[in-house]
């Protein structure tokens, strides 16, 4: 424990996305200093820790309905909102990352733009990204965290075939921003967000019409191109656009790594995807506003991490995501607005391959869900904030198997499940005194396989004087099985399902403190903790079971320094105990999460001249299965550091060049277990707008 805490003074996260920068429409405004953290507040669209002009304003007030007159630094919090904005819980970090970010670290994916903010650890994202290694917040797996689009659930809830939320898979062309909550959050979007909550906000149109684009080359045949469209026509609002990405990942990789063919090169290690996407937003009148979204995306992949010594896997990934909203401005006031939401996701996942020289088999799950939430946020006085609605999914879910394996084909067949669920769900915000909130939820689950469930929590905030602001939460929240792994039989691994499992049961709490440590520097320190009973997991017999108690603590930091107008530097630290409680592997850390990931980056940013310098830090994550002789499933995989180098060269006022060295020190590594980085790689492209 003491390197860790050795290492959090002098550490690196995925710095990735955090060079702060100024929005496109404030580049002239000029920096002020950092206000007193008696009026500290966290909400997703002015909490972007990331972002230089939101660091420095780190203790907004809310918004209000009247312009806002001056008031002195211990003034009371108002929590009044209005028609256009909407306020995240106070009680826990909000971090957010915006286009602007997206596209200085140069992320391809929704993985790579997650991988550098606090409490993620992201194993599959990059070269030889691939979906067994693990998507981590907080210790959880990506299923143990709600994902949003637009506010509507993405998350399918599928585990076998490799058909869990696929980051790599989300183009990031269609990203507006990115917002990361947790805590009391949960009451508002699922109680299955042991981790957190991530909602991914798609682009609308702004301004005059313009059209973007983007053309880059890299090394091991990397193309990716993307282009959009959009702008403001009146009342209208739109953004249409297309992305494309393909890469060969056909890189040297030492003996003992996984897929490493006959010429030593990593095997199978290919990905295409492709998304269309567009946003339509009109406003009907001064209150009342509609919008339509709708994301396509396509994705085909190699599978690698099963592979002892080839695997052949492919993964087919096909998704399709509408969903159309309604806001309204009720009464003559701005302090009660209604939102309504309707949706419908299909998420297609087939996984087939060769089994040997003579076999062959194919699983395939086709998920469809259709959603509807209402939600209304409510100031019936100045003190209190009450956001309460219904949310409504209905699931159904087609599963296929195929296989000639001998001993399989008694398991081959089609499952067809629905399954409904419907929440009723109130948070209330109080203003208790001018320097002390408390945040309260609850919601009342009811599920056609499971039954009700109350899942309440509780947040609060303190700010004792001028610099410092304390806060911590705990919910209560339950994960319940997928359709897929109480019924499916996954032909792909040799898995057989559970119809007698139990849903995952537990609570998660937060405690942290928000500080300004001068006017330049300002920190966020965040404790987390979950303890979560029957955990899912796969058992030594090859069936899905509930194996037992993991217990998970861990430490967030994330430092933000303003050297000067032009420079900025930041840094990200996450500490993770994920110990297993109970069962075979009892007292061991959880597969595939790291104790240790950090972040540093130094960005410097004038006239459009961009230089950006990202160190990420992993200090190793223990190998669980598939180790090769001479290794243990105990062991971990050996730390790494890397460094990656990004700049923007304007040549005219609306044409830049991108130029990316990734891995600048040219040191191979071992991401996970078996799973390796490449050495030194570069991307040079082109970018407009005009």
């Amino acid at each position: 424990m003491r390197r860790y805490l050795l290492l959090l003074s002098v550490s690196v996260t995925s710095l990735a996305y955090a060079f702060p920068t100024v929005a496109a429409d404030k580049s002239s405004q000029v920096i002020s200093d950092i206000p007193n953290l008696s009026e500290i507040k966290l909400p997703s669209k002015d909490a972007q820790l990331l972002k230089q002009t939101e660091l420095d304003k780190l203790s907004q007030s809310p918004p209000t309905t009247e312009p806002e007159p001056q008031t002195s630094d211990d003034a009371d919090i108002n929590l009044e909102v209005t028609g256009e904005e909407d306020t995240q819980p106070q009680s826990t970090p909000v971090y957010v990352i915006d286009k602007d970010e997206i596209q200085k670290q140069g992320a391809n994916s929704a993985a790579e733009v997650l991988r550098g903010l606090p409490g993620f650890a992201i194993n599959d994202v990059g070269f030889g990204a691939d979906i067994h290694t693990g998507t981590f917040y907080r210790g959880q797996s990506i299923n143990q965290s709600v994902f949003l689009l637009n506010g509507r659930p993405i998350n399918s809830n599928i585990n076998i075939y490799h058909g869990n939320t696929d980051l790599n898979s989300i183009p990031v062309e269609s990203i507006e921003r990115v917002e990361l909550s947790s805590g009391t959050a949960s009451t508002l979007y699922g109680s299955e967000a042991v981790g957190g909550v991530v909602n991914i906000i798609t682009k609308q149109g702004e301004g005059p019409p313009r059209f973007s684009g983007l053309v880059q080359y890299g090394s091991f045949d990397e193309s990716n191109y993307r282009t959009s469209y959009g702008g403001a026509l009146g009342s209208v609002k739109f953004n249409i656009g297309y992305e494309k990405y393909d890469a060969e990942n056909n890189y040297k990789v030492p003996v003992g790594a996984v897929n490493r063919d006959a010429n030593g090169r990593f095997f199978n290690g290919d990905t295409a995807t492709s998304n269309y996407f567009g946003n339509v937003t009109l406003d009907v009148n001064s209150k009342n506003t509609i919008s339509f979204d709708t994301n396509i995306i396509s994705s085909r992949r190699g599978l690698t991490y099963f592979g002892f010594p080839l695997q052949r896997d492919r993964l087919d990934h096909d998704v399709f995501s509408t969903g159309l909203s309604w806001k309204s401005q009720l009464g003559n006031a701005k302090d009660s607005t209604l939102n309504a939401t309707i949706g419908y996701a299909q998420d297609y996942f087939s996984t087939y391959g060769p089994s040997g020289t003579s076999f062959y088999r194919r699983g395939t799950l086709d998920s469809q869900a259709l959603t509807a939430r209402v939600e209304h946020q409510w100031q019936f006085n100045q003190n209190n904030l009450l956001r309460w609605g219904l949310d409504l999914k209905n699931n159904n879910l087609e599963g296929d198997v195929l296989s000639n394996l001998p001993n399989r084909i008694r398991f081959n067949g089609s499952e067809n499940r629905d399954r409904f669920q419907t929440a009723i769900f109130a948070l209330n915000t109080w203003n208790l005194t001018k320097n002390f909130q408390a945040d309260l939820g609850l919601r009342q689950n009811f599920n056609s396989e499971f039954g009700s469930y109350l899942n309440p929590s509780v947040g609060l905030k303190y700010a004792p004087s001028d610099n410092i602001a304390v806060r911590g939460s705990w919910a209560s929240v339950q994960r319940n099985p997928g359709i897929d792994q109480l019924y499916v039989y996954d032909t792909v691994h040799g898995w057989s399902p559970n119809p007698d499992l139990k849903p995952e049961t537990g609570s998660s709490w937060t405690a942290g403190l928000d500080v300004k440590l001068s006017n330049n520097l300002t920190g966020q320190f965040t404790y987390f903790g979950s303890s979560l009973d029957n955990r899912l997991a796969v058992s030594s017999a090859g069936q899905w079971t509930n194996i037992g108690l993991v217990n998970t603590n861990g430490l967030e930091a994330a430092l933000r320094l303003r050297i000067a107008r032009e420079w900025s530097t930041f840094i990200n630290y996450t500490y993770t105990d994920a110990r297993i409680e109970s069962g075979l592997d009892k007292g061991l850390q959880l597969g595939f999460v790291p104790y240790s990931v950090a972040q540093m980056g130094l960005g410097y940013e004038s006239n459009g001249w961009q230089v950006n310098l990202i160190a990420s830090y992993n200090s190793g994550s223990r190998r669980a299965f598939y180790t090769l002789p001479g290794q243990s499933t105990t062991d971990f995989s050996p730390s790494w550091l890397n460094l990656d180098l990004g700049a923007r060269i304007p040549i005219t006022r609306t044409l830049g060049l991108n130029l990316f060295v990734e891995n600048l020190a040219d040191v191979q590594y071992e991401k996970a277990n078996r799973v390796y980085q490449p050495g030194r790689a570069f991307r040079i492209g082109v970018s407009s707008s005009f």
